[in-house]
C-alpha cells in the first residue's frame, strides 16, 4: 500500500549507490534520442527504432513523446508523457507520467555533458535501464564504456535488450 500511495504522489526514488548528473542543462537535451539498449518491459515489449522525443512545455517541464516500430502488427506505436524535475532541473533526474496519475523515475547516470551526444538512464530498480544516442547507432568505445559503468553500477548488462 505504501508502495502506491508513493507512486500516485509522484515519488520516484533511484536505485541504491547510484546518482544523476550534476550540471545538467535540460536545454541541450531537447530534441530525439535514439535508444540503442534497454532492459525489457511490457510497455516497449517487442518494439524495435525506437525514439524518445523530448521538448520545452511552457510550465518548464518537458513534453515526452516515445515512439517505436511493432514488426509483428506492422505499424508504429507512440505514448505521449510529460516530464517533471526531481528538485533542481540542473540534476538529471525526473519524474515521467504516461498513464495518468502514475509516475515512473527516470534517473540520467551518465551524459556526455560536452556534446549530449549520448546518455544512460535508469529507472527506479537496477530492472531498468536505457542507452541513448543521438543517433541511431553509438560508436562501440562509448557503448564499452557505458555497458561497463553499468555493469560497475550493479545492473545485469547481459539482460539488455539491442532493437536497432
Amino acid at each position: 500500500m505504501l508502495g502506491l500511495l508513493r507512486i500516485l504522489r509522484g515519488e520516484v526514488s533511484m536505485p541504491e549507490g547510484l546518482s544523476a548528473v550534476h550540471g545538467f542543462e535540460p536545454a541541450r537535451y531537447l530534441g530525439k534520442w535514439y535508444e540503442i539498449a534497454r532492459m525489457d518491459h511490457w510497455f516497449e515489449r517487442g518494439l524495435t527504432q525506437a525514439t524518445a522525443e523530448y521538448s520545452l512545455r511552457l510550465d518548464g517541464s518537458l513534453e515526452v513523446l516515445n515512439r517505436g516500430f511493432d514488426p509483428g502488427k506492422g505499424c508504429w506505436k507512440q505514448s505521449r508523457g510529460i516530464a517533471r524535475f526531481c528538485g533542481s532541473p540542473d540534476r538529471g533526474s525526473l519524474k515521467v507520467s504516461f498513464f495518468g496519475p502514475f509516475w515512473g523515475a527516470y534517473h540520467i547516470i551518465a551524459l556526455d555533458q560536452e556534446h549530449y551526444r549520448y546518455a544512460m538512464v535508469a529507472g527506479p530498480s537496477y530492472s531498468y535501464l536505457w542507452i541513448l544516442a543521438r543517433e541511431p547507432q553509438i560508436d562501440p568505445e562509448v557503448r564499452d564504456r557505458l555497458l561497463e559503468q553499468a555493469r560497475a553500477s550493479g545492473f545485469d548488462t547481459a539482460k539488455l535488450i539491442w532493437p536497432g
